[in-house]
């Protein structure tokens, strides 16, 4: 077991801070951000392009060093280097949270085993925007992310999200919207769903709906920019209909065991039950 503080005395070695950075307004860049940003060491940036951009903006001239999903694997060691080194470096991705649905689990899993320590600032986050102005429940929920783009990997994604009783957050590509919105109709049934896109941006909105609904009103409306997608949870079934996925057989064989019928009081509250006649459920309930 590893005890890690976050603020340390030591100065031989270095820190990694995890920097969130704006989803769209610049006016969410927090303080403490802006300060971790200006004395780090250099800042390692999903696309250096992106990030050059928001350091211009707050007149910050900074060394950048490029750590996206394609390359990755081989800066772990560099960084790790420079960390063990003493350097500060300020790990960023193009928007939001990195390692969220962006690069940044491998090299902060690696500082970590290597016993460096990780500062992680809170900050800017489509998911929690988009779950909070969804109106569906946020005590409890699950974040998936991006479905897969394989139909078989897709598809054995959205047999675990069916049975999730909670609220559900995907991410969706303005291009794959459509698309999505009309699978998740088909394979979820007619659940409520949120959809928002370009959150803090000037054009921030929110759609909201049930899934086959909103998957019509997309047929005729096409929509830009990122989107996340918040998805009711699975409904609780009629508790007065429990036996539902029964057989006769299997449910008068319940009603016995629960509530020590015997079989002719089980049979007349099958058939009540399911609205059938007394010989109906004798006949299935007695066949070899």
């Amino acid at each position: 077991m590893k005890i890690q503080k976050s603020y340390q005395n030591e100065q031989d070695k270095g820190m990694l801070y995890v920097v969130p950075t704006p989803i769209g307004n610049l006016e969410d860049i927090t303080l403490r951000a802006l300060k971790v940003l200006e004395e780090a060491d250099a800042v390692l940036a999903e696309d250096t392009r992106n990030t050059g951009k928001l350091l211009h903006h707050f007149e910050l001239k900074k060394k950048m060093i490029s750590y996206h999903e394609h390359n990755k694997m081989m800066r772990q060691d560099q960084i790790i280097e420079m960390l063990k080194e003493g350097q500060m470096l300020a790990l960023v991705s193009d928007a939001g949270m990195p390692g969220i649905s962006d690069p940044g689990y491998e090299v902060i899993n690696a500082a970590i085993s290597a016993d460096l320590t990780v500062v992680v600032l809170p900050g800017a986050n489509a998911a929690l925007s988009a779950l909070v102005a969804s109106g569906l429940p946020t005590d409890h929920f699950y974040f998936y992310g991006f479905l897969p783009r394989k139909k078989k990997d897709r598809d054995h994604a959205i047999n675990v999200l069916k049975s999730i009783d909670t609220t559900v957050i995907l991410y969706e590509s303005p291009h794959r919207i459509k698309e999505t919105i009309e699978y998740l109709a088909e394979q979820l049934g007619d659940r409520k769903v949120s959809i928002a896109r370009e959150i803090t941006k000037r054009y921030e909105e929110y759609i909201r709906g049930n899934l086959q609904e909103i998957a019509d009103w997309l047929s005729e409306h096409p929509i830009k920019g990122e989107c996340c997608i918040v998805v009711e949870g699975k409904k609780e079934e009629n508790s007065s209909q429990w036996w539902t996925n029964l057989t006769l057989k299997e449910h008068v064989e319940k009603i016995m065991e629960l509530d020590r019928n015997t079989s002719k009081e089980a049979i007349k509250q099958v058939a009540k039950e399911r609205n059938l006649s007394k010989r109906e459920v004798y006949s299935a309930y007695h066949v070899e």
